[in-house]
């Protein structure tokens, strides 16, 4: 039995010192290059952020105004074609106001004057024609604090996906410039990664929208996302 395994035993001892050095074998030479994609998209959702503040000598008070308020605004939301997915309360907040009064010792007196009661709901429009619309309505029920609007678009994959070949092409472009004027060639991909960047959202104060004056002029532009990758070519 010992005999037979003796043979294994030394084929074994040799291998792995084989499979050790191959590991050791020199890195072939690379070039590693960046590229930037860009490609733009009407949007086609505009997310508005909307802010109901009411005040009252009680908390309870306030938060009933706010109640009524903001009851108003959700149901104009619904009239206008927006559906109860869409509608999300934000956050909910109570704060006290208070009068302060210097004192002769430099001190000062604080008196409880009113409670303010803010509730914020977020609105995804999907028909953006109608923005303007939505904002002036809502402003006429009782949206009276900060706001904001940010057009985006639902599902940006084929624009990103469009991005992405232009920035992966702009990367082969630089590898090869780069493998010509070394006076080498360029070999497979070895490593692609990429990072999407999101377009920024625009802020507009929903205080700032005047109900009278008709419809608020709301521009959507375009969206543009941008791809940055980072590629690994080896070479010959």
């Amino acid at each position: 039995m010992t005999r037979h395994l003796l043979p294994l035993a030394l084929a074994a001892a040799i291998a792995f010192p084989a499979m050790a050095g191959a590991t050791d074998l020199p890195t072939p030479p690379r070039i590693i290059v960046s590229g930037e994609g860009e490609a733009t998209v009407a949007p086609d959702l505009a997310v508005l952020t909307l802010s109901v503040m009411r005040e009252a000598k009680t908390a309870r008070a306030a938060l009933d105004a706010n109640n009524d308020a903001m009851a108003a605004v959700i149901a104009a939301m619904k009239a206008a074609g927006i559906k109860d997915r869409d509608l999300q309360t934000a956050g909910i907040q109570t704060n006290p106001r208070y009068n302060y009064t210097n004192k002769p010792d430099g001190s000062q007196e604080a008196e409880l004057v009113a409670y303010q009661v803010t509730n914020t709901l977020s609105v995804r429009v999907r028909d953006v024609d109608k923005t303007g619309e939505i904002l002036d309505k809502a402003v006429s029920l009782g949206v009276n604090q900060g706001g904001g609007i940010a057009f985006t678009n639902d599902n940006p994959s084929a624009t990103v996906s469009e991005a992405r070949k232009k920035a992966v092409t702009d990367a082969m472009a630089k590898a090869k410039t780069l493998a010509e004027a070394a006076g080498v060639s360029l070999g497979r991909v070895l490593e692609i990664t990429d990072q999407n960047i999101r377009p920024m959202p625009m802020p507009i104060n929903a205080k700032a929208f005047d109900a009278a004056a008709g419809a608020a002029p709301v521009q959507a532009g375009e969206n543009s996302y941008n791809v940055q990758v980072t590629v690994t070519f080896e070479l010959k």
